[in-house]
C-alpha cells in the first residue's frame, strides 16, 4: 500500500524504510489505531538519509516528491518505525500531523508526540510507551485467517510442532551445527509426543542452513520450507496451526509473534544471546512464557503475550483518540 496517485493523504499512515520488521511494526500499530491505515515505503535520498533522524537544510526533499507533496497535505496521524521513518515523522509533525515513532530514535523523545520502544532498549520518558518485545498483527483473528489460508497443515499428526528458523546476528551465531541441534531436539519432542514437524526458514537463514534443511530426513511426518523455490511462505499458517513452537532466539520480532500464540514456546540456546535482545529473552524466561529447548522438554500451559492492542489503547488515550475510534473519525490534521 502507498500514497494514492491522486496525492490524497490517508488519514492514518504507516511509514518505514521497507525493511520487513520495520514495516510490519508500523503497519500493525497503525491498523490497530484506525480501520483504514495505509502503509508507505520511504525512498531516502542522500545526503539526508545519512543524517536521519536529525534535521538538516532541505530535508523536506529527503524522501522524494511524493513525500514532499504529503507535507503539504499531511495525514491526521502518522506511525513510523526505524531511523528513516523517524525523520519523516518529525517532518510531518512540523506540518500538523500527530506522530508516533516506534523504536528508540536515538534522539530525545520530545521530537515526537509519542515514542513506542521495547522495554529491553531502556528508553524512558514522559511520552514514551514501553512494551515487551515488538509490535505485530498476531491475535486470534489473524491466526484464524492464517489457518483458513493453509488448511492442508491440519492433516499433520498432532501435536504439530512449528520450528521457526532464524540466522546469525550481532548478538549470537547460528550455523549448520546449531541448526542440526535445533532439529534434533524438536524431532525428539515430536517422536515422544507422537506428533509432526513444520519447519520454516526466514530471510535471516544462511544458505548453508537452507541447504541442510532441504537435505533433512525427518523422523516424523513433516512439512518444510527453505525459500521461495518451495512455493509461498507458509510461516503464518505454521504459526497458526502449531500446538507447540520451537524457535531460535535471534529475532525479537519472531519471538514476539511466537509468544502471541497460545502454544508453548521452546527457544534454542536462549542463554547464548548477548546485548539488549538477551534482556528480552531473560524477561520471557522469568515470566514463564518460554522455556529452553532440549530433547527432554515437556509441554506447559501458556498464555499469549500480545502487546499491540494494549499499546494502541494507550496511544488512543494519550492522543485523545478515544477507544476503538474508526479512521474516519480522526481529525483532518
Amino acid at each position: 500500500m502507498s500514497i494514492p496517485a491522486d496525492g490524497a493523504a490517508p488519514r492514518t499512515l504507516a511509514l518505514s524504510d521497507g525493511r520487513a520488521g520495520n514495516a510490519r511494526q508500523a503497519l500493525a500499530l497503525a491498523q490497530a489505531l484506525a480501520l483504514a491505515a495505509a502503509g508507505h515505503v520511504l525512498e531516502p535520498r542522500a545526503p539526508w538519509r545519512w543524517l536521519a533522524p536529525r534535521r538538516s537544510p532541505g530535508d523536506r526533499h529527503a524522501f522524494g516528491p511524493a513525500f514532499s507533496d504529503l507535507l503539504s497535505a499531511p495525514p491526521a496521524l502518522a506511525v513510523g518505525c526505524g531511523r528513516q521513518a523517524a525523520l519523516a515523522t518529525r517532518l510531518l509533525r512540523g506540518h500538523g500531523a500527530r506522530v508516533v515513532q516506534v523504536l528508540d530514535p536515538r534522539l530525545p523523545p520530545r521530537h515526537w508526540d509519542l515514542v513506542v520502544a521495547p522495554e529491553h532498549d531502556g528508553l524512558r520518558g514522559d511520552n514514551v510507551i514501553t512494551l515487551a518485545g515488538s509490535l505485530h498483527p498476531v491475535d486470534d483473528a489473524w491466526l484464524a485467517e492464517a489457518r483458513r489460508a493453509l488448511p492442508a497443515l491440519a492433516a499433520l499428526p498432532a501435536p504439530r510442532i512449528a520450528v521457526l528458523v532464524g540466522g546469525p546476528s550481532g548478538h549470537a551465531g547460528f550455523g549448520v551445527e546449531e541448526f542440526d541441534t535445533l532439529l534434533r531436539d524438536a524431532g525428539a519432542m515430536a517422536l515422544r509426543e507422537g506428533g509432526s514437524l513444520m519447519v520454516v526458514a526466514s530471510r535471516r537463514t544462511p544458505d548453508a542452513v537452507r541447504a541442510a534443511l532441504r537435505a533433512w530426513s525427518p523422523p516424523v511426518p513433516a512439512r518444510s520450507w527453505a525459500d521461495a523455490g518451495d512455493g509461498a511462505n507458509p510461516y503464518a499458517g505454521m504459526l497458526a496451526w502449531a500446538d507447540l513452537l520451537a524457535c531460535t532466539a535471534d529475532s525479537v520480532n519472531m519471538l514476539s509473534e511466537a509468544c502471541a500464540t497460545r502454544a508453548p514456546v521452546f527457544v534454542h540456546r536462549p542463554t547464548a544471546m548477548r546485548g539488549r535482545p538477551r534482556r528480552f529473552v531473560d524477561a520471557l524466561l522469568a515470566r514463564g512464557r518460554i522455556r529452553p529447548l532440549d530433547a527432554a522438554a515437556m509441554p506447559f500451559e501458556a498464555l499469549p503475550l500480545r502487546e499491540t492492542a494494549r499499546v494502541a489503547a494507550e496511544v488512543r488515550a494519550r492522543l485523545g483518540l478515544g477507544p476503538g475510534i474508526p479512521d474516519a473519525a480522526l481529525h483532518d490534521g
